[in-house]
């Protein structure tokens, strides 16, 4: 089930607790995504309002988010006008994709003031809006939305609110026509199809389940149960071929069931790792294509050298032939452009050999040492660029990888650490401002409780190996890839504790879609930092390896402190 109206239908009934509660907190951590912190029933609930193209909903989420240093536009003036406001109320409309949420508040004069937040789940057309319900204009939308992009609505600030247009079906909840009685005699066009064209808000896969349902036996009784049973879901993610959630068990999707106390819950269980990594890739797009161009630049450079080394092996080639012209100078007549001589490297076989007519046989003799001379010399310096250049290329990759890997808090390590290192300009900043303070790195939990510390960036990695760990923790690394330092909080781990720990360093490394990586393990205090090595680079003996493959499932259980 996408968040369809149906979906919606059960998400407003779920949300219901939330009526007559008071905002308390608004925050904007990302461009598409609000949160409410409503305060009602002696709870604080976080409502997540989001209008992102591909994961627009609205839901409670208790997944932590780091808010931005500096409030947007639109986070401002619902901080003016919503900051103490009390939820009225919460509704759907029809059984579309809109939720109003009307608030009551007073204004700067004291008097009473009515508004109303309306979120739009409509994919790449959703959006979030402010309106004044007396004057029924727009106060301000987190997306701006001018005539030239929409024919039909202006959606600017100062604009009367014209709403989403109607779709011409029949609200399923409100039907008591048993409409679908005369769509099931109709046998030229699939049952799921004439319920979509014919009732509001049903996805594809919402369509299915219920012709399904209806076409199983007593159809009266399946339509009275399903909808009746939307009102007391059972949140459900199934996982097989595709992974899909819905506010019911569907029967037509194929795979293993999982089933979750609430709505919002199962939503932030579906959304975490999908949202989040849209979020780094939009985030963090202005670090991913400078490093494309470094990245792009280093592998040309590369290829030069390789070519460049190549050609040192014709070197011995010169030499000959200088050998050669200078024992044969007698036979050599200045103005010739080519010569050939017996080659006593090659049992006196012929050899000819090019010369520059305006040259004496002496100096095209020398011309050919000089060559030889040169690509020898080259030689050294050429194996040294190489050398100097695939390890920033390395780093580089390694960064890249950092960043599919990365949550949004970790971008900020990522970008001081480039930096520093010279690869991004800083922005300017006044004298006072403050040291760039490194985020903590993730934590989970083994199976028996002991926590494992992951490092999601070369900063947070030498933070974590070097000052956090105690010596006799155990560090663990993906083998000879790009990957996070691992450590776990113990000098005895377990043996499952020590495959688990490295489950995480698999999956947190460049190998992460490979089977059997092999993985080293050993002592924090036999690990050591060369003086002038790159942030996150270190050196160790004696580890020992083992070999896991990466599990997206236990990586997900390892974040939850096991019940004990």
């Amino acid at each position: 089930m996408s968040f369809d109206g149906l979906f919606t239908h059960a998400m407003a009934k779920e949300l219901q607790p939330l009526v007559g509660g008071r905002v308390n907190k608004i925050t904007q951590p990302y461009n598409n995504e609000v949160i409410l912190t409503i305060r009602a029933n002696r709870k604080n609930w976080p409502l997540l309002l989001s209008a992102n193209p591909q994961f627009a909903r609205v839901q409670i989420t208790q997944i932590p988010y780091e808010n931005p240093k500096v409030p947007t536009n639109f986070t401002m003036t619902l901080r003016k006008y919503l900051a103490s406001a009390t939820l009225q109320a919460l509704t759907q409309v029809a059984n579309d994709r809109v939720l109003h949420l009307d608030f009551s508040t007073r204004d700067e004069l004291g008097d009473d003031l009515s508004l109303r937040l309306v979120v739009e789940i409509m994919a790449r057309h959703s959006n979030i809006t402010l309106v004044n319900l007396k004057t029924g204009k727009i106060i301000d939308l987190i997306r701006h939305v001018g005539p030239d992009q929409d024919r039909f609505r202006t959606l600017l600030p100062g604009a009367p609110y014209v709403p989403a247009p109607a779709q011409d079906k029949i609200d399923p909840f409100t039907d008591d026509t048993r409409g679908y009685r005369e769509l099931m005699k109709t046998t030229d066009v699939p049952l799921a199809q004439l319920l979509q064209r014919h009732y509001q808000g049903l996805a594809g896969d919402s369509a299915k389940e219920l012709a399904a349902r209806l076409s199983a036996g007593d159809a009266d009784a399946a339509w009275n149960d399903f909808f009746a049973a939307l009102d007391h879901p059972q949140p459900t993610i199934t996982t097989g071929a595709k992974v899909n959630f819905s506010a019911l068990p569907y029967q037509t999707h194929e795979g293993t069931q999982q089933t979750f106390a609430s709505l919002s819950e199962m939503l932030d269980a579906f959304y975490a790792q999908k949202a989040e990594h849209d979020r780094v890739r939009t985030q963090g797009d202005n670090l991913i294509r400078p490093l494309k161009t470094l990245i792009e630049r280093d592998e040309k450079k590369q290829k030069k050298l390789q070519q460049t080394l190549k050609d040192t092996e014709k070197a011995d080639d010169y030499r000959i032939r200088g050998e050669i012209l200078t024992t044969y100078l007698a036979q050599v007549k200045r103005g010739d452009t080519s010569v050939t001589l017996p080659n006593f490297y090659d049992d006196m076989k012929p050899l000819k050999i090019s010369l520059s007519n305006q040259l004496s046989p002496s100096k095209n003799a020398q011309k050919y040492f000089s060559r030889y001379q040169k690509l020898r010399n080259a030689v050294a310096y050429v194996n040294e660029q190489m050398k100097q250049n695939q390890a920033e290329l390395d780093y580089l990759t390694g960064i890249m990888a950092q960043i599919e890997i990365a949550s949004p808090k970790d971008l900020d390590d990522i970008r001081t650490e480039l930096q520093d290192g010279g690869y991004l300009k800083a922005h300017k900043q006044g004298k006072k401002a403050p040291k760039h303070k490194i985020a903590k790195p993730e934590e989970f939990y083994a199976s028996d409780g002991t926590k494992i510390w992951v490092g999601k960036n070369n900063l947070q990695n030498d933070q974590l190996t070097l000052h956090k760990a105690a010596k006799t923790d155990i560090w663990l690394h993906a083998k000879d890839v790009p990957g996070s330092h691992v450590i776990i909080d113990s000098a005895k781990p377990s043996d499952k504790t020590l495959m688990e720990a490295a489950m995480l360093a698999a999956y947190f490394s460049k190998s992460r879609a490979s089977a059997n990586v092999q993985v080293d393990w050993i002592e924090v205090k036999k690990i050591r930092k060369p003086n002038g090595a790159k942030p996150g680079f270190v050196v160790y003996e004696g580890q020992r390896t083992v070999v896991v493959t990466p599990d997206e499932a236990v990586v997900e259980r390892l974040r939850h402190q096991p019940t004990m």
